[in-house]
């Protein structure tokens, strides 16, 4: 069994209530969950959270509800721990004689992500045991670390990484090309083995859900929303790929809306 877990946790300090803020008049969880249920090769949806409207939510499309424990909603919780869990109680709901293959996981807040995308990453796993996990990378040259700076005590800018680490400083400049392509994973989807969720201090950081043997499912303007200003960003992705206020790509199989 191939099996999709949503997270989304009811409080949100920097953008309170983003896992329903409306995003091209759906709200915004609904673009990851459809993705899940339309996804060829997904068999059950879970959405994990501790939020009454994100059940409600969930529950309208067909999916299965885990209630999220208080100390796993918290700010201070991690959704590495999330995971756990809902791989837990999805383990253990099981018929006997069934087993897990592999775990689809995704966030409230992260929409962009299609079923495309899901089953590309599935495919991947299928064809190499090796690997650990599939997860969603876009490329970002103009956030590569060697432009990260900190606040010192001083007051004044210093680089967050040193120089040496990429190399002789000599060679550096201001290109944002000049170190390679930057790719960020932007968690709009991880595929992972249940053998990541069950090890998951043997994780690579910081997603440590992730596994080790990571393949990179590339996509273009990848973003998990944490602030209002993103939400423009997302519109026009999903715009790109054939979202509108009035229909869902999804439409065409006759599928959910």
């Amino acid at each position: 069994m191939i099996a999709g877990l949503l997270l989304g946790r009811k409080g949100s300090i920097g953008f309170p209530g983003k896992n329903l803020y409306p995003v091209l008049g759906r709200p915004l969880m609904e673009y990851p969950l459809l993705a899940a249920l339309n996804a060829k090769s997904v068999d059950k949806v879970y959405v994990s959270t501790d939020d009454e409207r994100i059940m409600e939510a969930g529950r309208k499309h067909g999916a299965e509800i885990i209630i999220r424990p208080p100390e796993l909603a918290s700010k201070n919780a991690l959704g590495e721990h999330a995971y756990v869990h809902g791989y837990k109680v999805i383990k253990e709901s099981l018929p006997q004689g069934e087993s897990l293959e592999l775990m689809v996981l995704l966030f409230c807040n992260a929409a962009t992500i299609l079923s495309s995308t899901i089953d590309e990453g599935i495919k991947a796993l299928r064809a190499n045991p090796g690997l650990d996990s599939a997860v969603t990378v876009s490329c970002y040259n103009m956030w590569s670390p060697l432009r990260a700076r900190k606040i010192g005590s001083d007051g004044l800018l210093h680089p967050f990484v040193p120089f040496e680490t990429f190399g002789d400083p000599a060679t550096l400049n201001c290109d944002r090309d000049s170190q390679g392509d930057v790719w960020f994973a932007d968690v709009c989807v991880s595929i992972v083995r249940p053998r990541c969720l069950e090890n998951l201090e043997e994780g690579l950081l910081p997603q440590k859900w992730m596994g080790q043997k990571i393949y990179p499912l590339k996509q273009t303007g990848g973003c998990d929303i944490d602030f209002e200003w993103q939400v423009p960003g997302v519109e026009y992705w999903l715009r790109q790929n054939g979202f509108s206020e009035a229909f869902s790509p999804y439409d065409i199989a006759g599928e959910h809306d």
